[in-house]
């Protein structure tokens, strides 16, 4: 049991580290921070709108269109830095594989970018 409460010791140092610093970084800018607030900074602001209005009030579909195309492309770099570091294991195999999956990627970005999903009137 010894043992086991040795190789844990490094992870509960680096946790209690964690949390002084952070604790450290958030009291000192309260501290040293100007902190004057006013009506218009503490008002809510929701994407543009006047907050609190009508809760029925239809949205713009780009809205939506602009989110599901962050999240796309943002899973394309998740699976990139997996693949990045096991490379040198997976050979010519998983080289091209990516490359498909890339162009794939890269056609689907160039039709959404002709049809003007990218363009914010």
């Amino acid at each position: 049991m010894h043992s086991v409460i040795n190789d844990y010791l490094p992870v509960l140092i680096f946790g209690v580290l964690a949390v002084v610093i952070s604790g450290g970084m958030l009291g000192g800018s309260l501290l040293a921070g100007h902190q004057k607030p006013y009506a218009e900074k503490l008002s809510a602001y929701e994407c543009g709108f006047a907050a609190f209005d009508n809760v029925r009030r239809r949205f713009d579909v780009r809205f939506y269109l602009v989110s599901i195309l962050f999240i796309i492309f943002d899973l394309e770099v998740a699976f990139l830095f997996p693949w990045a570091i096991s490379l040198s294991r997976i050979g010519a195999f998983g080289f091209f594989s990516m490359l498909a999956f890339l162009g794939v990627l890269g056609i689907g970005f160039l039709y959404e970018w002709r049809k003007g999903a990218l363009d914010w009137d």
